[in-house]
Order: structure tokens, then C-alpha cells, then sequence
């Protein structure tokens, strides 16, 4: 027990750190994204935090794996290198029982991305969901900043107001480009402008007293017509894709809709834990070392093996979701690199066995002879 909670412990402190820089890295990249979308006028900038903490479940629940295969590979070789694991040796600890030490940790991480991938990571992404959708139900001209060039959410349609008057809702000295007609780019001009609800749940900004410009830049042939109220339609607040939904649906949620999509996500949360505990086996037999190689030898391979298999599982995933292969295919990938940390496994069990045989071996063919 001593071994084991001392092994537990190296591993845990190494996956702790490695996890944290990653999503401090991860965050920090989306934080970035959510920080355009509010420039864009997509989002409330009061909202920012409330985004990152209801993705931080989506963004763990793939950085638990590969913290917990880093961290493995990283305590052990740290034995290896510090001549400590030749000394477990000598006390009798062998290639196996390292393993289910190992296992030990990578249970309770696997049990936490479980929790994440079918519990809090489809929460999460229903109230990022749900955040969107009330940004979309909104005025989008809240979110307008005077004297900034904005693109609306929703079309091609650039806007620019020179003041806002936020208490009665009107904007005033406007200037719309609008291409998402598919026609010629249309520029208006208006002194003045508010918003107007129609009883359909359509919604128009009303301008008055303005321009409206038609035609392609460089060409002759344009339209110009002015005009004392003039209405442009707003875009309708629409729904989430498909797969933003998919990702916000309860587990047993999927299971019951058995769509292609949805059992592809069924499936791609149910993996996640495995995923843990085949890269622990993976990582076990991987961090051995040699002390002059030193401790991060094995590193950059035993990287690129964890992406190829993240990436046959994405494949997997992704054939599914086009109903080119039953969902069985993500676990077939599971099963394949499952034999190979085996075979790792016991190959150099055998090799440990042949070499502490071989003497014994050596000095009975010679008292025979």
C-alpha cells in the first residue's frame, strides 16, 4: 500500500499539472473566440465568463485523457530515470502489478470523465445554448457599439451608428451595408432608426429620413432612391445546428432518438472513459526509459500515438454520423489499441521473465556439462 499510494500520487500531481496548462492554453484560445463574437455584436461582453464556465466540462473532458497519459509517462520515466523503479524491481513489484498501480489513478480519472461526458458537459453546452438563443431573441442593435463598424449576426450586413440612444432605443446617423441578398450590395443611409416587432415575431429597424444606394462599386448602373421611412428586416432567431443541439441532449436523450448523428455522440461520450484507461496501458510499458536518454525520450512518440488514436476515433465518429459504419466502429478502434498496450505489456513482461531465468539457466548447462 505504501507503493501504491506513492505511485498514485506521483501520477495524480503529474496529471494535475499537465491538465491545468492545457486548459489554461485551451481557455485562453476560446476566450479569444468569445471576445470576437462580443466585438461582432454576437454576444453581451457581461457574458464572457459565463461562456467559459459552462464549456470548461467540454474542454475537461478531453484534456483528462491526455493529462492523465502525460502524467503517467512523465512519473514513471522520472523512476526509471532517478533508478527508483530499479528498485521497486528488486522488491519484488513486476511489470503487472505496476500496471494495476496504475490503474488505480486512471479509474478515478476515468470516473470523472465519465461524469463529465454524459452528465455536466451536455448541461454545460445547453446553457451555452440557451445563452446564444437569448442573445439571439434580443435586439441585435443592443449590442452596437457608436462610432464602430459592426457585422450583424446572421447575413453579410455591416452597420455603423454615430450615437445610440439606449433608453429609448433609437440609433441615430446610420450606415447599412447589406450583401447577403445574393443581388447587387445595397448601402443605406438614415438619419435616424428604431426597432419594430411585428406580431409574426418578425423584426424590422424602421429608418427614417435616408438614402438607399444599389448597385455594384465601379459600374454606372445604380439605383438611388430616397426616402422618408424605409424598413429592413432583421434576421430571425434561429435555432442552434444540429450538432450544438446533439451535444446539449441528455445521454439516454440520444439513445432514445437513434439518428445516425445521435448515436455517434452516444457512443463518443461512452468512449471517453475508456479512452483513459487504454492510455494508461499505453503509457505504462511506453515510459520506460533508459537514464542516459533521459526523461523526455519517449515523449514526442508516445504523443503522436495518443493523437492517432484520438484521430481514428474522430474518424469513427465522423463515419458513423454519415451512416457509413454502426456505432460499434469507435469500439473496435478502442479494441486495437487495447491489443497493442497488451501485447506492449506482456512482451516485456516476458523479456523481464527470460532475463531473470536466464542465469539460473546459464549455471545448469554448465554443471551438466
Amino acid at each position: 500500500m505504501i507503493v501504491f499510494r506513492y505511485l498514485t500520487r506521483e501520477v495524480l500531481i503529474s496529471t494535475a499539472a499537465v491538465s491545468t496548462i492545457l486548459l489554461m492554453i485551451i481557455v485562453s484560445g476560446r476566450f479569444i473566440k468569445y471576445l470576437g463574437d462580443a466585438a461582432a455584436g454576437k454576444l453581451a461582453p457581461e457574458l464572457l465568463s459565463q461562456m467559459l464556465l459552462y464549456r470548461l466540462p467540454g474542454f475537461l473532458e478531453l484534456i483528462l485523457p491526455l493529462g492523465l497519459f502525460l502524467g503517467v509517462l512523465l512519473a514513471f520515466g522520472r523512476l526509471y530515470l532517478e533508478s527508483e523503479m530499479v528498485v521497486l524491481r528488486a522488491c519484488g513489484i513486476s511489470q503487472k502489478r505496476l500496471v494495476l498501480y496504475a490503474l488505480g489513478p486512471a479509474t478515478v480519472v476515468a470516473l470523472v470523465v465519465g461524469l463529465l461526458s454524459m452528465q455536466l458537459s451536455p448541461l454545460g453546452a445547453q446553457r451555452t445554448a440557451d445563452l446564444y438563443l437569448q442573445q439571439d431573441n434580443i435586439n441585435a442593435f443592443d449590442t452596437l457599439v457608436p462610432g464602430r463598424f459592426q457585422q450583424l449576426p446572421g447575413g453579410n450586413r455591416v452597420t455603423y451608428t454615430e450615437s445610440l440612444d439606449a433608453a429609448a432605443g433609437g440609433l441615430e446617423r446610420l450606415f447599412i451595408s447589406d450583401s447577403s441578398q445574393g443581388g447587387a450590395p445595397v448601402v443605406v443611409l438614415a438619419e435616424r432608426g428604431y426597432r419594430y416587432d411585428t406580431q409574426d415575431n418578425g423584426r424590422f429597424l424602421v429608418l427614417q429620413d435616408g438614402v438607399r444606394y444599389e448597385g455594384v462599386p465601379g459600374d454606372a448602373n445604380y439605383r438611388r432612391i430616397q426616402y422618408g421611412e424605409y424598413g429592413v428586416r432583421l434576421p430571425d432567431a434561429a435555432a442552434e445546428l444540429q450538432s450544438a443541439e446533439l451535444e446539449a441532449m441528455p445521454t439516454l436523450a440520444l439513445l432514445a432518438d437513434g439518428s445516425n448523428a445521435a448515436m455517434a455522440q452516444f457512443h463518443w461520450r461512452l468512449s471517453l472513459p475508456v479512452l483513459a484507461l487504454v492510455v494508461t496501458l499505453l503509457a505504462v510499458p511506453m515510459s520506460r526509459t533508459n537514464p542516459r536518454q533521459g526523461r523526455f525520450a519517449k515523449l514526442i512518440p508516445s504523443i503522436v500515438l495518443y493523437l492517432l488514436y484520438l484521430t481514428l476515433l474522430g474518424a469513427a465518429r465522423g463515419a458513423v454520423e454519415d451512416g457509413k459504419a454502426p456505432g460499434l466502429s469507435l469500439w473496435l478502434v478502442h479494441a486495437g489499441f487495447l491489443a497493442l498496450a497488451l501485447n506492449l505489456i506482456f512482451a516485456e513482461h516476458f523479456w523481464e521473465r527470460l532475463g531473470q531465468r536466464l542465469p539460473s539457466l546459464l549455471s545448469l548447462k554448465r554443471g551438466r556439462a
